[in-house]
């Protein structure tokens, strides 16, 4: 299986020379740590930045300067800071070419559930159903299985939905995967994981068509 490290390096070859890409909290962070030499992106903080830069160093961080996770970040030169109604302006009118996010559930015709399970406390939705509602593309990082084994890749979503059928893609700790109308479609495997042992953690609808490579980084 894939460290998260890994997962985000294998959504950052999907990134593109000019893209603004939104990146949501957890594995998706990641992701910028693995930007291709030879391209540039731009990445978008809903709570009103355009070019986040990297992490600061210990002792370096700026109070000030946090993302939607209210994780301390940098600014790069050319970079801009405005309200976050203007930023959910730039999300709602599709501005932002590529929206990352993680997902505690996944269904077969590309619904996700990722901001609330029943009977814990959370402060909200926030972000999250402007940016699956409007965004022209996105890639789900995600384990594939719970912590006992149940998959997460789904027939439908048993938790509270944030978008239906908004997902494109999806990479898990076993897999990438396309959403079709046939459902799930198997791109490539984790290094060292077989066809067969994806299929029996998924429990959505699972299309094999042909051989099937490992991922490679």
């Amino acid at each position: 299986m894939m460290t998260k490290e890994q997962i985000a390096q294998r959504i950052a070859k999907e990134l593109k020379d000019g893209m603004y890409v939104n990146l949501g909290i957890g594995i998706p962070t990641l992701v910028a740590n693995y930007i291709p030499n030879d391209i540039e992106v731009v990445f978008q903080s809903e709570n009103g930045l355009l070019g986040m830069g990297p992490f600061p160093f210990e002792g370096e961080e700026d109070a000030d300067l946090i993302n939607a996770g209210k994780q301390t970040i940098t600014t790069l030169p050319g970079s801009s800071i405005f309200d976050s109604a203007t930023s959910f302006g730039m999300i709602r009118s599709q501005k932002v070419d590529l929206t990352i996010l993680g997902a505690m559930e996944v269904s077969e015709n590309g619904d996700i559930a990722n901001w609330k399970i029943p009977g814990k406390m959370v402060k909200g939705m926030g972000g999250a159903m402007d940016l699956v509602a409007s965004a022209k593309n996105i890639i789900v990082a995600m384990q594939h299985c719970s912590k006992d084994g149940k998959s997460k890749l789904l027939k439908s979503c048993s938790l509270p939905l944030t978008g239906i059928r908004c997902v494109q893609k999806i990479v898990s700790d076993l897999a990438v995967l396309e959403i079709t109308p046939q459902g799930f479609v198997l791109l490539e495997r984790a290094p060292g994981v077989s066809v067969e042992y994806i299929q029996e953690r998924t429990e959505g609808r699972m299309e094999i068509r042909g051989e099937v490579p490992e991922i490679t980084f």
